[in-house]
């Protein structure tokens, strides 16, 4: 009986989501997405999820070409920028608001990707990379990313009520608690707290203190993950990680760290590493 071989998978080369991904052309379960749908093609073929790409192949992406080899190597970039009250967490806005992504400074290669969203009535820290892997780990569920944000509220609140938003309340779209809640002081009606969640649901931190009759007339976030709000950051300004606080990121992630940038090509500053303490 004569046998048949199959030829195995060829294993050299990247995968084309990771490079697309790199590339910030969207983040892995997009890029995967994509190929389901018949979008991506690879040397005239429809491409499959598991196709590696190689110099000197050609790729398409909803019939265009895309040059592939700019980015198979890019260096990431994050920056953490101040987004003030106002703006909008999209790159086009059809009511014509202002919008995040005109701050920030050009890519030659590949596009900012936001690590999750603040509403327009939000402000703070927003974090942006240039590497799609990076982003869709950040955000990932699995991470359980602190968010800690800085809340105004309206009038005095009881023990009780913020022991219920630490252990926990149902919301329309299940339960929803306060990893921690600290109290940051006050004057007259106003009073500032601290409150830390570790998912980014929509408008979660001011749905949990509506859930309790509470105002909240100030929201801003100041923490995410490893990464806080760099000191003395204006509202508009953004400041870029520097390689050794990168190089941190990249390893909570299971990333494999990066070389620097080349000179003159970072933001001076602070880079804002947060390390983790009991609450």
């Amino acid at each position: 009986m004569k046998k048949t071989f199959t030829k195995p998978q060829d294993e050299t080369g990247e995968r084309i989501q990771k490079i697309l991904a790199r590339g910030g052309m969207g983040s892995r379960r997009e890029i995967e997405r994509w190929i389901e749908e018949g979008r991506v093609r690879l040397n005239g073929v429809q491409a499959k999820l598991g196709d590696r790409i190689q110099n000197g192949d050609h790729l398409q992406l909803n019939g265009r070409v895309v040059h592939w080899e700019k980015f198979a190597h890019q260096t990431t970039r994050v920056l953490i920028y101040h987004k003030p009250v106002g703006e909008v967490v999209t790159r086009q806005d059809p009511e014509g608001r202002p919008v995040v992504f005109t701050q920030l400074p050009k890519l030659q290669v590949g596009r900012w990707i936001s690590v999750g969203r603040l509403d327009i009535n939000t402000s703070g820290l927003l974090l942006l990379t240039n590497n799609g892997e990076l982003a869709n780990r950040l955000m990932h569920p699995s991470m359980q990313a602190d968010r800690e944000y800085a809340v105004r509220i309206l009038g005095e609140v009881s023990d009780e009520v913020l022991e219920r938003l630490k252990q926990g309340v149902e919301l329309d779209d299940g339960p929803a608690k306060f990893d921690d809640i600290q109290f940051h002081g006050g004057e007259g009606a106003n009073k500032w707290y601290h409150v830390v969640v570790s998912e980014g649901r929509n408008r979660l931190v001011r749905r949990l203190w509506e859930s309790q009759g509470v105002t909240v007339s100030r929201l801003m976030r100041v923490r995410y993950g490893l990464l806080m709000m760099p000191e003395g950051l204006k509202s508009h300004a953004f400041h870029e990680l520097e390689s050794k606080t990168l190089d941190v990121l990249l390893e909570s992630v299971g990333l494999p760290k990066e070389k620097p940038l080349a000179p003159g090509k970072q933001e001076s500053g602070k880079h804002g590493f947060y390390k983790k303490t009991k609450v």
